[in-house]
């Protein structure tokens, strides 16, 4: 049996379970809690697809499941060509014709009259697609792409074609169809109908694009106060992440496990408790302030709030990010090119200008850039410390939740920050495009980096070592904030914070009791992140591979596809969730699969910039060595590729775990009273007046996802590229060093 026929007959298998086994319409109370199986004999709309063909006569699904046979008869055939050209028409026809079968259908039944007509009415409260249709769909989609793979498309390799299939469908689904249907609010009135006035309007408006501040005036627009503040935190953010990665992997920093522990802390909490914690130190009544005011005599300002403040926050947030992906490129650099230029008679400086850094370009082109969608994306720290200076996320908030209630200006404001942040990418693209940075071969290495320059050395000690002991001010206030009575009134210290939240009782059978507030909230906000981490990151890899090792046609279009959804703000990926998925055919409102399907494809884009940036070091021959030896793609990327790629890996799993549980700005749109995460408790709870438990939760929080952080880092474990373990000094020099490893030998 053929390596295609066995790819069909999986396919099948999973096609016959979805028509024999799995209902097709919505089930209430979810399909996992399996309430179904026990109520199919007296409630028949739950029944498996091929007996509501039976029994109710569903033409719609008879012809699906039709075409699904008819995928399956191209098991007989022996011809590649003609086997791959079926597989290819009933894949491509099965999913259209399920598609528009799905969009015809809304809460109140059928739209189009011919479908009504053509298909049949649905059971009653029963409108959106089940587990067996969206099954059939996924069937439909390997069908065509082992079709496809059967005709020589991508040289044959059905995991190639298999992949770059799915992931466009479900970039398609889960990016391009929310952001649609959102972006037709910008031509709509307030009841629906066909506006373009609203659009020409906004788009318009003087507060948006005014340049006042440049002649004297009080402030620019809200779209170049947005641009100026991303470029700023970008630069920043990228400028320390490589000096904390210097200073890691670069220099005798005897505090590096302490350093490492500072960068994750901040990507770790939730945003708006470091922008508290800012606000108590530097605030008009904070700490800092104070002792200023007290010592000078001066009068407390408010500089903080505002940009400046913003900035600071941002900064400090975002800094762990780009350090995230700095590591692995730093680390990847090739000691053999810095000692070949040290033997060509050039110092230190000049190798780290010429030769290092240039080497470093696709981790700090992908740092900066992640670092500007962040911070275009931001809506905790403008909302806690932006006062009058709003920005772009959080005035689109106001104009769907504020008093303004104008949808047409909030798709207005995300079209042009979807601008600004696809500008920054196209940039990027260009400045890195047509050069190589591959400098991990299959060749032997020659030992450990070279020494920084001391001047340089000096200088990101420089940086490095204030912002440190920054960090751990900001977070020692946290720390003190949870254990007084009334953070910055009464400071009488307490335990009761962390009781009401986490308190533990007993039932009366014995049985622990989880009594405390926040403890429905923390195991469910752990379910979705633990669930979505692992999943984020094998899409977001899988995604870098594609792009980085396979041309394909579009594969410049399905790389912005992707940037899509992380530039948007996370309100916006919000509001566009809940307008695509709170009604047919795929009805997801109020349940876990609507965040975890949000926290993937809005994380994910991290994940690829750190596996772009990661694998663009990996030489192809390594591939090519692989598929020489007869291994296919599958077996090249479990074996090859993902060993070289652990700090990609552990950076694209730490990420979107953390965000999972500290983003806020789309959760707060897609919870329930049945799933609700922890970040729009804790939002509650300030609403509340709640401070101490507020930050007794985050700081929970963070001690939990540094201890699952570590699991992550044993479970993944370290990259190891044969390197001659010694340590260059900044005495050494490529003949010494070779003299002294002789003589070891």
């Amino acid at each position: 049996m053929t390596h295609s026929k066995r790819r069909l007959d999986l396919a099948l298998i999973f096609g016959m379970a979805a028509v024999i086994l799995l209902p097709w319409y919505r089930i209430e109370g979810g399909f996992f809690g399996f309430g179904w199986l026990s109520s199919f004999p007296s409630d028949p709309s739950t029944a498996p697809g091929i007996l509501e063909i039976a029994s109710f006569g569903r033409w719609w699904l008879a012809i699906a499941v039709g075409l699904f046979l008819l995928g399956g008869v191209a098991r007989f055939f022996d011809n590649p060509m003609r086997r791959g050209a079926l597989m290819a028409w009933a894949g491509a026809l099965g999913f259209v014709f399920l598609a528009l079968q799905g969009l015809a259908i809304t809460s109140s039944g059928w739209t189009w009259a011919i479908g009504e007509q053509l298909f049949g009415a649905l059971a009653d409260g029963q409108p959106a697609m089940g587990a067996g249709a969206v099954t059939l769909g996924i069937v439909f989609v390997l069908l065509f792409s082992f079709g496809l793979a059967e005709r020589g498309i991508m040289k044959g390799d059905a995991f190639v074609v298999s992949a770059i299939t799915l992931l466009i469908v479900l970039v398609a689904i889960f990016v391009f169809y929310p952001v649609g249907s959102m972006f037709v609010g910008a031509f709509q009135s307030v009841d629906g109908s066909f506006n373009p006035d609203g659009f020409i309007a906004n788009m318009q408006d003087p507060s948006l694009w005014s340049l006042s501040c440049v002649v004297g005036g009080d402030r620019c627009g809200l779209a170049w106060r947005t641009l100026w503040l991303a470029i700023m935190t970008a630069s920043g953010s990228t400028l320390l992440g490589l000096c904390f990665a210097l200073v890691a992997t670069r220099t005798q920093f005897p505090f590096k496990k302490a350093l490492r522990l500072l960068t994750i802390l901040p990507i770790i909490t939730p945003p708006f408790v470091v922008g508290l914690a800012l606000t108590l130190l530097f605030g008009r009544a904070g700490v800092v302030t104070e002792a200023i005011s007290s010592l000078f005599g001066t009068e407390p300002g408010r500089w903080l709030y505002g940009l400046t403040g913003i900035w600071i926050a941002q900064v400090l947030s975002f800094t762990p990010i780009s350090f995230l992906v700095l590591i692995g490129v730093v680390e990847g650099v090739s000691p053999s090119m810095e000692e070949a230029s040290l033997t060509l008679r050039a110092n230190r400086w000049r190798t780290f200008w010429r030769v290092s850094l240039p080497l470093m370009k696709p981790g700090l082109a992908n740092a900066f850039l992640i670092g500007f969608i962040e911070s275009m994306a931001d809506f905790g720290n403008p909302m806690v410390l932006g006062g009058s200076h709003g920005v772009l996320s959080t005035e689109i908030f106001f104009s769907v939740v504020g008093a303004q209630n104008d949808p047409s200006r909030a798709a207005v404001l995300a079209m042009v920050l979807l601008v600004f942040t696809l500008s920054a990418f196209l940039a990027q693209r260009l400045w890195l495009q047509g050069k190589s940075f591959a400098t991990v071969t299959g060749k032997g290495d020659s030992g450990a980096h070279i020494a920084l320059p001391r001047g340089l050395s000096i200088a990101v000690h420089a940086l490095v070592i204030p912002w440190m002991l920054f960090t751990i001010v900001v977070y020692l206030m946290i720390i003190f904030g949870g254990f007084v009575r009334t953070w910055g009134l009464d400071n009488t210290l307490t335990v009761e914070h962390y009781v009401k939240a986490f308190s533990i009782g007993l039932r009366d059978d014995g049985g622990l009791a989880w009594t405390g507030v926040a403890w429905n909230s923390f195991w469910t906000t752990m379910e979705i992140a633990l669930i979505s981490a692992p999943l984020t990151a094998a899409v977001g890899l899988l995604t870098a591979y594609l792009i980085v090792r396979q041309k394909f046609v579009g594969r410049g279009l399905f790389e912005f596809a992707l940037m899509m959804s992380f530039a948007i703000p996370g309100t916006v990926i919000g509001i566009s969730y809940i307008m695509a998925f709170n009604l047919p055919p795929l009805e997801m409102t109020g349940t876990a699969l609507i965040l975890v399907a949000c926290f993937v494809f809005r994380n994910m884009p991290v994940g690829v910039r750190g596996g772009v940036a990661a694998m663009s070091q990996l030489d192809k021959s390594l591939d090519e060595a692989s598929l020489t030896l007869r291994a296919d793609s599958l077996r090249t990327i479990r074996k090859v590729i993902l060993p070289l790629l652990r700090p990609a890996i552990n950076a694209a799993l730490v990420y979107s775990f953390v965000r999972a549980i500290t983003s806020i700005s789309a959760v707060i749109f897609l919870v329930s009273a049945q799933y609700n995460m922890s970040t729009a408790y804790i939002v509650g709870l300030v609403e509340d007046g709640e401070y101490g438990v507020a930050i007794a939760y985050s700081s929970a929080l963070i001690v939990v996802m540094i201890t699952i952080i570590a699991g992550f880092q044993l479970l993944v474990g370290e990259r190891r590229l044969r390197r001659v373990n010694r340590v260059a000094t900044q005495t050494s020099t490529p003949a010494s060093a070779s003299l002294a490893q002789e003589k070891t030998a």
